[in-house]
C-alpha cells in the first residue's frame, strides 16, 4: 500500500511538471546550467568575431536578429527580421508604453489573487499587496514580474482581454502589422507575435518616452511594497557592462528560447539589437555583442541628401533646357525634389561610394502648371535597394495662356517679320 502511495505521488508530481514547466522556465528563470560568466566574452571581443577589418557578418545562433539605426529606422543588418516570432517577456515594453500613457503612475494599486498567482518570473506580489503604478513598472522591466504585468494590466483595463485590445491599437497606430498581443507578460500563446523589425520599430519608439526610458536603463533600484522597501537588479546583463548600453529588455519562454532587446549608443551612432530564439542566455549576448561591434565597426553615416542635391544639380544643368512647357504664359521652369525624411542614413564603409541615381521626367509640359505638382520622380538605390524614392516638384505656378497672350504673341510675331522684311 505504502509502495503504491509512493508511485501515486512520484507520477502527480511528474504529471505536475509536465503542465507548468512553460511557465517555470518564463523569462529569465534560467535552469542552471545557462548560467555564464559575461567576463569571458567581453574579455577579447576580436574572438568572438568582430574584427573591423572584415565586412564578412559574424555567426550568430538567434534564428531571427535585426540591427536599426535609431535616427532613421533603417536596416543595418539581419536575419529573418520580417519572420513572425514569439517574444516572451520583450512584450513588456508595450505593455509599460501602454500603461504609461493610460494612467496616473503615482496611483496606488492593490493586488488581485489572479495577479499574484501568476506564473513565471516574478516580482513576488501576494494577494492584497499594495503599490504604486510607478514601482510596478520598475518590477515589470527590472525583474520582469510576470504578477506585475497582471497587475498594472487589470488596473488599466481592468482585464487581460481589454488590456491586450489597447495593446492591438497602438500596435496599428504604429503600422506594426505583423505584430499582435494576447498577454501583458509575454508567456507562450499562438496569437501573441511580432517580428524582429517590428520590435526593433516598437523599442525605438518606446524609448523617446523619457519615463519609459528612464526605467529601462536603470541598473538597480529599490521600490516599495506595502511600505517595505525591495531591491531590484535589472535582469539586461549588457546594461552597464557593454561600452554604450542603455536599455532595454530580456526575455525567455521555452516557446520563444532566450531574447534581448538593446539600446546601444557610440558617438554619433546609436542603434537597436534584437535576437529571438537563441539556444541559451549564454547566445543571446554573445549574439547582441557580435551584432553590436560589428555594426559599430563596419557603418558610417552619409549625407544621401547632399549627394542627390548634387547629382540633381548636375541632371538639370544638361536636361532642363530640353523641356518644353506648350501653352504657358512662361517657358521657365523651376523645379526641386521632395524632402528626403532621413538625411544622413548608417551605410556600410566599403559601400559608400556605390550609390546609383536614377531620374525619370516628363519632357514636354502643359500648362497649366500648379506649384508642388510632380514632373517625375527620383529614386536613390544601393547594391539594388531602394534608400530614397521621391518626385520632382514645380517651385512655382505657370498659367495657361488667355486670349490676350496669345494676342500679344502674335503682335511679338508680326514685329518680327516685319522689321527682318525692312532689314532686306
Amino acid at each position: 500500500m505504502k509502495l503504491f502511495q509512493i508511485y501515486h505521488k512520484i507520477i502527480l508530481l511528474f504529471l505536475i511538471c509536465i503542465f507548468i514547466s512553460p511557465y517555470v522556465f518564463a523569462d529569465d528563470l534560467s535552469p542552471s546550467d545557462d548560467t555564464f560568466d559575461i567576463s569571458e566574452i567581453l574579455t577579447d571581443i576580436d574572438s568572438i568575431e568582430t574584427n573591423s577589418s572584415t565586412t564578412e557578418l559574424p555567426m550568430i545562433n538567434s534564428r531571427a536578429y535585426v540591427v536599426i539605426d535609431r535616427k532613421s529606422n533603417t536596416i543595418l543588418i539581419g536575419k529573418n527580421e520580417n519572420q513572425k516570432k514569439k517574444m516572451a517577456s520583450t512584450t513588456k515594453i508595450m505593455t509599460a508604453l501602454v500603461v504609461i500613457e493610460h494612467c496616473n503612475l503615482s496611483d496606488t494599486v492593490e493586488i488581485s489573487k489572479k495577479a499574484a498567482s501568476t506564473g513565471g518570473s516574478r516580482l513576488g506580489l501576494k494577494t492584497g499587496d499594495k503599490i504604486t503604478v510607478y514601482d510596478l513598472l520598475y518590477g515589470l522591466m527590472m525583474r520582469s514580474g510576470n504578477d506585475a504585468a497582471v497587475a498594472l494590466a487589470e488596473y488599466v483595463a481592468g482585464s487581460i482581454t481589454d488590456f491586450a485590445d489597447l495593446m492591438n491599437e497602438k500596435t496599428t497606430a504604429l503600422g506594426l502589422s505583423n505584430t499582435h498581443f494576447v498577454t501583458p507578460h509575454g508567456l507562450d500563446e499562438d496569437e501573441h507575435y511580432t517580428t524582429a523589425y517590428e520590435l526593433a520599430i516598437l523599442s525605438n519608439y518606446a524609448m523617446n518616452n523619457e519615463i519609459f526610458a528612464k526605467i529601462v536603463g536603470t541598473k538597480n533600484y529599490t521600490i516599495t511594497i506595502n511600505g517595505y522597501p525591495k531591491s531590484l537588479i535589472n535582469t539586461n546583463e549588457l546594461l552597464g557592462v557593454l561600452n554604450g548600453v542603455y536599455g532595454i529588455k530580456t526575455g525567455f519562454t521555452n516557446g520563444a528560447n532566450r531574447c534581448l532587446v538593446t539600446c546601444c549608443k557610440r558617438g554619433d551612432m546609436d542603434i537597436i539589437c534584437v535576437v529571438l530564439g537563441a539556444d541559451t542566455k549564454k547566445y543571446r549576448t554573445t549574439d547582441s555583442i557580435k551584432l553590436i561591434e560589428y555594426s559599430f565597426n563596419n557603418f558610417t553615416y552619409v549625407n544621401i541628401e547632399e549627394i542627390v542635391s548634387n547629382n540633381f544639380e548636375n541632371w538639370k544643368k544638361e536636361n532642363l533646357p530640353t523641356i518644353t512647357i506648350s501653352k504657358g504664359v512662361s517657358n521657365y521652369l523651376d523645379i526641386t525634389f521632395e524632402k528626403i525624411p532621413y538625411p544622413s542614413i548608417p551605410v556600410r564603409s566599403d559601400l559608400v561610394d556605390s550609390f546609383q541615381m536614377y531620374i525619370n521626367y516628363e519632357s514636354n509640359l502643359t500648362a497649366p502648371i500648379t506649384k508642388g505638382s510632380s514632373i517625375g520622380t527620383i529614386t536613390l538605390e544601393l547594391e539594388g535597394k531602394m534608400i530614397y524614392s521621391g518626385n520632382i516638384l514645380v517651385n512655382t505656378d505657370i498659367e495657361h495662356k488667355n486670349i490676350l497672350d496669345y494676342l500679344y504673341d502674335f503682335c511679338q510675331n508680326f514685329s518680327y517679320i516685319f522689321n527682318s522684311i525692312l532689314k532686306i
